[in-house]
């Protein structure tokens, strides 16, 4: 075992160090002189490194297959150009010996490639130096620079597709973290590819000012340090000078061709030579070819061979790829039906958002999903507010509704429907608004406020007028951002109770070793926490809440008793939203005698859900509304309060017709706040102040 582990720290080790010894043996064939034979076995591997770099990115179907290729290339580039520094230190000192002096390489491209004639080999240099530099690398360098901009400028709307695409449910959090990595590499090397691109067209520019240098610097030594003639001195030198050139030209004129592949490359399944071949293989095109290569065959004065060769090669291919490919054949017993699956029949996300077709628009990656960044704020922001993760959002569009419809399904419970018209806005009238503006008179989604729907060039008109004006996604993440308040109780599970559990375990792991498993299951934190949902308090400081449930364990209390008693000890988490903590809580409280009566028939009925008599609940909820309705209509904060023995089943009366209004006992206001009663319901209603104990009605 120990062997197995030393090998691979080794292994490790050995990889680690093989950059960091090229590079110093770079430095060095800059700086040292070498031998003929190092400088020849270094050509050959720089030849056969940049075949290498060519073939890789051919075969590679994304740019992003070969994302090393811009360090690849500066470092392929270097180790050339040491090459050339090498060389030209050779090619000065031991030129005079002959061709062989620099090397077998140089002398072999100085003297098969141009035949030892230094005129043609200039030449020959000079092509390929223009077909480097003005056609490959001037071309590759601009559409780096292009993808660069295109590839930056796209990529805030790609994250915004993957978090789209993430809330929707259509992918996980490990392929959305994956899908947001891959966007981001893509970004980062066609940036990369930007700037690399200049090393090819300063690799080139090298190349010539190396030639100079080297036909410069032999003629001078030739002449003065070795006594040769021009004439030969120019031969000796100049045709190894031009060997030498062409030995780095065209490892460099192969890399500016990988370069040009890998950024001219279009996302595709198949490599470049599979792209290429599917895209070819169509028989109309081959045809029309066949048909004129054989036209001109026959005109005088052609080369009617070679072009009927032509012809009839064009129409070969043209009959293979015309030709159907075959299938294979599946017996009849191997073919199945498609199984069904759980997936068929059930929804995998707690909270479902369905479109009809005319909201498609609002969705879709391609118009830009307005919709789609909406819901990604307003879960984040609710995630917040609650104080746990809320479950992902699944948008989807669903053709059995109507165009302009929406859906919000919670827990598999239709939360709330209506339609918006996604071209429109939604004037919101407060009540105090101006005539003039017309539209489609409907009802707001989530307050019920009079609004009309309106053309997008009335807006001005509107908001003039004293409207609220909104567009069509803002209408459905407030929809939704309403339903999934009220709903925080149903999308809160066991596995959201372990979260909270685990969270708190990392700062306070004594308090959770006295919390769970004892006293308290998983299952009995989950039902306190929907308690405290349901009535819309919030989870966020769980320690708090988790301290107050240690507190009350030895007590044994039922479930109901324990959200009570709980409550009371998280007063000021309750109240606090009420209030600043320097202003006094607004409350509405019940007169003597009406709480009098409340107290007694909850303490007839300790276990009922719903205590009160029909007419007395009736009574006291006309009171209460007609006493809280200035406040609400005023949006202000306030609180009703009552004795704690009344609070929860008075609170489930409410929450029928005034859900909104939170309903505190006299225990969980906190001692050091001052409390501003609005309103003392029953007070000045002689009705509710004379009741009729024997039959529990209202006098």
């Amino acid at each position: 075992m120990n062997n197995v582990v030393n090998k691979s720290v080794w292994a490790e080790a050995a990889r680690g160090g093989v950059l960091p010894l090229a590079i110093l043996m770079l430095v060095m064939l800059m700086i040292v002189p070498v031998p003929t034979f190092m400088l020849d076995m270094g050509f050959v591997a720089n030849i056969m490194l940049s075949l290498v770099i060519l073939m890789i990115s051919l075969n590679s179907a994304r740019a992003l297959d070969f994302s090393a290729f811009p360090t690849v290339l500066l470092f392929a580039t270097l180790f050339r150009l040491s090459l050339n520094v090498a060389s030209t230190r050779i090619v000065l000192v031991n030129g005079q010996k002959g061709g062989a002096a620099a090397g077998h390489v140089i002398e072999a491209f100085g003297q098969f490639l141009i035949g030892g004639n230094y005129v043609v080999g200039i030449f020959v240099f000079a092509v390929l130096m223009i077909i480097n530099i003005v056609v490959i690398t001037k071309g590759a360098g601009r559409v780096s620079e292009v993808s660069a901009r295109f590839t930056l400028d796209a990529l805030p709307g790609k994250q915004m597709a993957v978090d789209a695409d993430l809330n929707a449910g259509l992918i996980t959090p490990d392929e959305a973290k994956a899908r947001r990595q891959e966007v981001s590499t893509e970004a980062d090397f066609f940036g990369s590819m930007d700037g690399a691109s200049k090393f090819v067209k300063g690799d080139a520019v090298a190349g010539i000012l190396i030639l100079f240098v080297n036909i410069l610097g032999g003629l001078v030594l030739g002449v003065v340090s070795h006594n040769m003639a021009i004439g030969d001195a120019a031969k000796t030198y100049l045709t190894l000078a031009i060997g030498d050139a062409l030995v780095a030209q065209v490892p460099a004129l192969l890399l500016s061709i990988a370069a040009a592949a890998i950024v001219t490359r279009v996302s595709s399944p198949l490599d470049l030579s599979g792209q290429i071949t599917s895209q070819f293989g169509v028989a109309k095109a081959w045809y029309p070819v066949a048909g004129i290569l054989a036209f001109l065959g026959v005109l005088p004065g052609m080369p009617h061979l070679l072009l009927f060769g032509g012809a009839g090669v064009a129409t070969w291919i043209a009959r293979r790829v015309s030709k159907p490919k075959a299938v294979p054949l599946v017996e009849a017993t191997e073919i199945k039906a498609p199984e069904l699956d759980w997936s068929d029949v059930s929804e995998s996300s707690p909270i479902v958002l369905e479109v009809g077709y005319a909201l498609i628009d609002l969705i879709d990656d391609r118009k830009g999903a307005p919709l789609m960044g909406r819901i990604t704020s307003l879960r984040r922001q609710l995630s917040r507010e609650l104080g746990f993760v809320l479950p992902m959002v699944k948008v989807k569009d669903n053709l059995a509704l109507p165009g302009n419809a929406y859906r919000l399904t919670i827990a598999g419970i239709v939360g709330g429907e209506d339609d918006v018209y996604p071209n429109d806005l939604l004037a919101l009238d407060a009540g105090d608004c101006l005539p003039g503006v017309t539209g489609r008179e409907v009802r707001d989604p989530t307050f019920g406020l009079p609004a009309l729907w309106i053309d997008a060039s009335q807006r001005t008109d509107a908001i003039v007028a004293g409207y609220t004006v909104v567009d069509a996604p803002t209408v459905i993440a407030t929809h939704l951002n309403e339903i999934l308040n009220r709903a925080a109780a149903a999308l809160f599970g066991l596995e959201e109770a372990q979260a909270l559990v685990e969270g708190l375990k990392t700062h306070a792991p004594q308090l959770v070793g006295a919390l769970t498993p004892q006293p308290y299951s998983l299952g009995a934190i989950t039902a306190l926490c929907r308690g405290l949902l349901a009535e819309r308090v919030p989870l966020k400081d769980f320690r708090r809440i988790a301290d107050a449930m240690v507190e009350v364990a030895p007590m044994v209390l039922p479930a109901p008793a324990l959200l009570e008693a709980v409550r009371q000890r998280i007063g000021g988490l309750i109240v606090q939203p009420l209030a600043p903590i320097k202003m006094p809580i607004p409350v509405v409280t019940f007169s003597g005698e009406l709480e009098e009566l409340l107290s007694k028939s909850a303490r007839a009925a300790p276990e009922a859900l719903w205590p009160f008599e029909p007419q007395l609940a009736e009574g006291v909820m006309a009171a209460l509304e007609a006493a809280v309705q200035p406040e609400m209509a005023a949006a202000r904060n306030f609180a009703v309060v009552t004795s704690p023995n009344c609070r929860a089943p008075l609170a489930r009366l409410m929450a029928t017709r005034l859900p909104d209004v939170p309903v505190l006992s006299f225990s969980e206001l906190p001692e050091h706040r001052r409390v501003d009663v609005l309103h003392v319901v029953g007070g000045s209603l002689p009705a509710l102040a004379a009741p009729d104990t024997a039959s529990g009605e209202l006098a």
